[in-house]
């Protein structure tokens, strides 16, 4: 994980990992707002209300401040997925894992915005971190979905592709929330979360066999 220089030089006092928060709070809202190549140091720096070269003491450059929010939220992104319980109920655990990213979805739209940004153009900030960690929790939770499979529990499917499917489905509502609220008109309200989480439990819990 990138650390920011201040950890990397002497032990944070609490003022210095306050410092780091605030910084990293207004990148996000910075990033998320015009991207990678949109964003600068200067930006940054107004928001968190400091001067460029206090905050350069704690990141460097706008690339570290970009990977550690990166990082930051994919390991969030990741722990409904780690979550999946091999021992658990099919039908409770998938639609655990729906309304957990449904959830993220609602709370979290800037650091949505945030990845998948990074997706579109390549993910050249974490590629190391796709190929290594998420490609074997990737592996672990398709054997799990296998082995539900093979007890006769689910139809048959491509476990990745199932994964994948429920990525973009839930996190829809987070990227294109506007396009959302604009279609729903007087119905965009929170409730639109809860009425996505059912329709979408049923959509998948129907596709793989279950009956509910």
């Amino acid at each position: 994980m990138a650390l920011p220089r201040a950890a990397r030089t002497q032990r944070r006092t609490r003022i210095q990992q306050e410092k780091e928060e605030q910084i990293l709070e207004a990148a996000l809202q910075v990033f998320s707002a015009f991207g990678f190549r949109g964003a600068t140091v200067d930006q940054i720096a107004e928001l968190a209300g400091m001067s460029k070269p206090n905050l350069l003491y704690y990141f460097r450059t706008k690339e570290a401040m970009h990977r550690a929010l990166i990082e930051r939220v994919l390991d969030t992104w990741l722990d409904p997925l780690r979550a999946l319980d091999a021992e658990g109920n099919p039908v409770s655990e998938i639609r655990s894992y729906i309304r957990r990213k449904l959830e993220m979805s609602r709370d979290f739209p800037r650091e949505s915005r945030l990845f998948a940004n990074e997706m579109l153009h390549g993910a050249p900030h974490v590629e190391d971190e796709l190929k290594g960690p998420l490609k074997s929790l990737m592996d672990e939770k398709a054997d799990v979905i296998r082995a539900w499979m093979r007890a006769g529990k689910i139809s048959r499917c491509d476990p990745y592709h199932l994964i994948f499917s429920i990525w973009a489905t839930t996190q829809h509502y987070a990227d294109f929330d506007v396009q959302v609220r604009a279609v729903l008109g007087d119905n965009a309200g929170e409730g639109r979360f809860e009425d996505a989480a059912r329709f979408l439990e049923e959509l998948y819990l129907k596709g793989l066999g279950i009956a509910i």
